[in-house]
């Protein structure tokens, strides 16, 4: 990024004192599910971003100060996350930190960008929160058209032309369509039928009607893990033998967990290395951390992500040798094709660190296979 346009994004960010009271620790908001049928999102995300985030408390902190975690449950719904935007942002905390979801994260946009407040990591890859670009909001994951461009170029190449869709519908269902469309255009092509759900339901009946009448080769799938796996089960039980691909949001471990035996075969595209091996170095730290949690903490993809995401939060604030919002914009905004322990980051001018992605498939005992 250029010398100007940086200065230009440093002043547009408040100089708000760290926020520290009672405990004298830096503290990040993060509104999340922690109940409801997309609890396993928020709870995982969480649990990963607080392997690192303890590691980092225990050797004392960063630049000095501590790190805390503040997660408020959303149960995945818009209203109560604006809500805890609010309270968050009257609380003065440093950072909004790992937001789980594109209908909540969109509708906590005016507040985030009203308060110039730092907006990191939200676990969705929807378009409407990367363009236009915003000055105090940091991805991490890659985008949902880069996912959904993946998995229908496999189709495409398997031979496979007719591509159904199952949507949530909200903004996350309509990215994720808008995605798969966008490469279906490219190749000529459009969805064969388009099915719904609502947010937090597993009433997926009339999808499963509409979709199976179409005799799509596969289905794209935009959804929660409990709407998914829901959809895989019926359409299966009406006769339909196609193949179900999944985009990364629905949560691996929570579809896995939730299909048991009948989640083999189903593919996940994945934004994160492969959280079993400690083949990249990233991970391998990552896995370390697990171990030494011990208790229930186990490896999955959302877990891993969301340890991801505190080592880069922190690295950025270790940048920008200061724990103000400055030092953490200009931190991250140095980290531009950086080999981050095997996972390559560019926060370019869009703020998106990665566009990594790759297809995973789902075994009937509870694995994954690359």
């Amino acid at each position: 990024m250029k010398r100007r346009t940086m200065l230009s994004l440093l002043a547009s960010l408040p100089a708000a004192p760290v926020f520290a009271k009672e405990s004298g620790a830096l503290v990040l908001g993060q509104s999340a599910p922690n109940t409801g049928p997309s609890a396993q999102l928020g709870i995982q995300l969480n649990r990963g971003a607080r392997l690192y985030f303890d590691k980092v408390n225990a050797a004392g902190g960063v630049n000095g100060q501590k790190i805390e975690l503040r997660m408020m449950d959303d149960g995945y719904e818009p209203a109560r996350a604006k809500a805890n935007t609010e309270k968050f942002i009257n609380d003065d905390v440093f950072a909004l930190f790992g937001y789980v979801g594109t209908p909540t994260s969109v509708a906590c946009l005016p507040q985030v960008k009203e308060a110039g407040i730092p907006f990191f990591g939200p676990f969705t890859g929807a378009m409407a929160l990367r363009q236009p670009a915003l000055r105090n909001v940091f991805h991490v994951r890659a985008s949902y058209d880069d996912e959904t461009a993946l998995i229908v170029n496999q189709l495409h190449n398997l031979g496979l032309k007719k591509i159904a869709v199952f949507k949530q519908n909200d903004a996350y269902g309509q990215a994720g369509l808008d995605g798969v469309n966008k490469a279906l255009k490219v190749l000529d092509l459009a969805p064969v039928a388009i099915g719904g759900v609502e947010r937090n339901t597993v009433n997926v009946g009339e999808a499963v009607k509409t979709i199976c009448a179409a005799s799509p080769d596969g289905v794209v799938q935009i959804g929660s893990y409990k709407a998914c796996a829901a959809f895989i089960r019926q359409a299966r039980k009406s006769g339909y033998g196609g193949q179900f691909f999944n985009v990364s949001f629905v949560g691996t471990k929570a579809l896995s967990d939730e299909l048991k035996d009948e989640a083999l075969g189903v593919v996940v595209s994945q934004v994160m290395p492969y959280p079993f091996s400690p083949a990249v170095p990233i991970v391998r730290d990552y896995l370390d951390a697990v171990k030494a949690a011990g208790g229930d903490a186990t490896a999955n993809y959302s877990s891993l992500e969301g340890y991801i995401d505190a080592r880069i939060f922190v690295e950025g604030l270790r940048r920008g040798r200061s724990n103000t919002r400055e030092g953490l914009a200009s931190g991250l905004e140095s980290l531009q094709h950086y080999d981050f322990d095997g996972f390559n980051l560019n926060f370019t001018r869009d703020h998106t660190a990665s566009h990594f992605v790759e297809l995973s498939m789902l075994t009937g005992d509870g694995g994954v296979r690359r």
